[in-house]
């Protein structure tokens, strides 16, 4: 039997403990039975086909912060330039790893540009993909909150540049702005409500099923506010956060095409029925 929990105005430290406790240990420890298993473990991903990282610490203009990070918008002016104080830029190119299980990463961290998967490798060497993130995407909280070392790896599928936002000024916001703390507990919401169907459903669904599902989780009104219904990215992209061969990725994408979900375009795909989309079952 499921049972639905709720939770009735919770406050922003309240909702944020839980965040700091539930989605990603809950996920590392079950991600074997809940997700589609891949048998190229993230560890193919040598120092051979990793690009070398580059880091840029110029300031970053009020402009771009406000372009990659819309709960910046609702800032007070001095929680807007300490944030923007706190904020370095990081590129990494195409499947290089951006972390492993353990390793600590003492950021915030958003996705300016580019595409990132967050998964977790079994013993046995089979990757479970947890999660895609596109550009706007910003993760981590849990990890920064806790001072503890990362329960899932992340690997860049194309050139991706990170924004990362040094836990002192996370800190420093998480203590005197509502405005960051209410963007937090949506976001909070959100993810760990995403889990739970993932958690629920993931076993009965089909490859296409898992496609669709993967597909809509990038277009989430809620994790990606400002960005439209078109999305640049390959059918070989689309596949690795499935978990499925590309060949049945393109079968997949057709089948949704058919079906009115979704329009092809030249390394594209854009949205014509998002709700649909992520009730698509098979």
């Amino acid at each position: 039997m499921v049972h639905c929990l709720s939770i009735q105005r919770p406050t922003p430290h309240l909702a944020l403990s839980l965040w700091a406790r539930v989605p990603y240990a809950f996920l590392a420890l079950r991600a074997p039975l809940w997700f589609n298993l891949s048998l190229r473990p993230l560890a193919a991903h040598t120092a051979a086909n990793r690009s070398t990282a580059r880091t840029t610490t110029t300031l970053i203009t009020p402009e771009e912060l406000r372009a990659i990070a819309s709960w910046s918008r609702d800032l007070s002016e001095a929680e807007f330039e300490e944030a923007r104080r706190g904020i370095s830029f990081k590129t990494y190119g195409k499947n290089a790893s951006i972390c492993h299980v353990g390793d600590r990463l003492e950021s915030w961290t958003g996705v300016a540009d580019g595409l990132v998967k967050m998964a977790t490798t079994s013993k046995t060497g089979k990757s479970a993909t947890l999660a895609g993130m596109r550009s706007g995407a910003w993760f981590g909280e849990g990890t920064v909150i806790k001072a503890e070392a990362r329960r899932y790896e992340l690997v860049a599928l194309r050139e991706t540049r990170l924004a990362l936002m040094r836990r002192s000024t996370f800190l420093w916001l998480f203590e005197h702005s509502a405005a960051f703390n209410r963007f937090l507990v949506h976001q909070f919401n959100e993810r760990l409500a995403q889990f739970i169907s993932l958690a629920e459903t993931e076993r009965t669904l089909d490859s296409t099923g898992r496609l669709a599902r993967n597909l809509a989780w990038l277009f989430n009104p809620i994790l990606y506010p400002d960005l439209g219904r078109t999305l640049a990215i390959s059918q070989e992209e689309l596949g690795m956060l499935a978990g499925i061969s590309r060949q049945m990725a393109n079968q997949g994408l057709a089948k949704l095409t058919d079906l009115g979900l979704i329009e092809l375009g030249h390394g594209s795909v854009t949205i014509r029925d998002l709700d649909r989309l992520s009730r698509y079952e098979g």
